[in-house]
């Protein structure tokens, strides 16, 4: 169990980088992006062509992050400049996107035709170079030691990894809120709200939605490199659905820690994330159910997360009717006694 659950948050904390990404597009800019199945892909198989041809992990991350950009600033050329629906310029754009990324996973092979996986097994990725750089320090043994003491077992091999991605997701959430406190950032919000108002203030619209869909890509993109590097293989098929995790990752964390600031909105985000992740992992735990129900229980998890908020907020909308009611019932009945009493002192007995 405990094993099961530890693997669930260092996934969650990767695919938190994601759902920053979907959170931006879809409740910043209110923008139903569907290029994110294809550029989450993109990441990944950038990051694994490029360590696979003997280039820096680092360096490989950097570029799939720059092309998860592209990707995300084209769609949103498709909508501004092209005038095409949003919906369907993220569905061309993810359809474009398959062609592409077999291309570019197809660098690896001599004749440079389209590949649909790479794997990595003997490829240097960062988590192998931070865990040489971790390992010496003996700081895995001590913490394993502790929780063996509490009588936990199949403990992991190593905390590096989830150590070095608090501290990755950390950082791009300070980036995140930061950006969307800028200028710019402040400026797509405003798009999300209301398109006409920010456009009567002499915003051009246009360039703040391929910004804000650029950087809402290269977040996925980045997303997608990590865990192609964490899984050790880039498939074609990995970004599947992943617009649906994403968005019930965002639910999720929205409906259990709510949404007044944006700190505390993307802290949300982040913990919707590891909180699916966990759902996931112990629900495939149970004995009739298997991997490939993945997307049914995906599915469930996003009707429950939509249903639950909308019955809570009809029952505590109810009780404060009710607590109103008597309220006002109660300032009625005092209000009568205050009468009656003034009724008997104006006429004694």
């Amino acid at each position: 169990m405990f094993s099961a659950v530890f693997g669930s948050v260092e996934q969650g904390i990767i695919y938190a980088i994601m759902a920053l990404g979907v959170y931006i597009s879809f409740r910043v800019l209110d923008f139903p992006d569907l290029t994110v199945d294809g550029s989450f892909v993109t990441g990944a198989g950038v990051a694994a062509t490029m360590i696979v041809l003997g280039y820096h992990p680092l360096l490989a991350t950097f570029v799939a992050v720059i092309l998860g950009f592209l990707a995300g600033c084209m769609t949103g050329l498709l909508h501004t400049k092209g005038k095409i629906n949003a919906l369907l310029a993220g569905i061309l754009m993810m359809i474009a996107l398959y062609s592409i990324n077999l291309r570019i996973m197809g660098l690896t092979s001599e004749n440079s035709i389209g590949r649909p996986n790479i794997p990595l097994l003997n490829a240097e990725t960062m988590f192998n170079q931070f865990q040489d750089f971790w390992s010496p320090f003996g700081i895995d043994a001590m913490i394993n030691r502790f929780f063996g003491m509490l009588g936990v077992e199949y403990l992991p091999k190593t905390w590096g990894t989830l150590l070095v991605m608090m501290i990755i997701v950390l950082i791009i959430k300070l980036v995140v809120d930061w950006f969307l406190k800028t200028e710019v950032g402040l400026a797509i919000r405003a798009t999300g709200d209301n398109k006409k108002m920010i456009r009567s203030l002499s915003a051009n619209t246009d360039n703040l939605i391929i910004v804000g869909l650029g950087f809402s890509n290269a977040l996925v993109a980045f997303s997608g490199a990590l865990i192609a590097q964490y899984a050790k293989f880039a498939d074609i098929g990995m970004g599947i659905g992943m617009i649906i995790i994403g968005l019930a990752s965002v639910i999720i964390g929205e409906a259990i820690f709510g949404t007044k600031t944006i700190v505390r909105t993307t802290m949300a985000v982040i913990a919707g994330a590891i909180i699916y992740r966990i759902v996931l992992g112990l629900a495939l735990r149970v004995d009739f159910l298997d991997t490939g129900d993945m997307k049914l229980i995906t599915a469930v998890i996003v009707i429950v997360a939509l249903i639950l908020p909308q019955y809570f907020d009809k029952k505590r909308e109810k009780n404060r009717k009710a607590k109103r009611h008597a309220e006002r019932l109660l300032e009625y009945q005092q209000s009568l006694s205050k009468g009656g009493s003034k009724i008997a002192e104006t006429h004694p007995d």
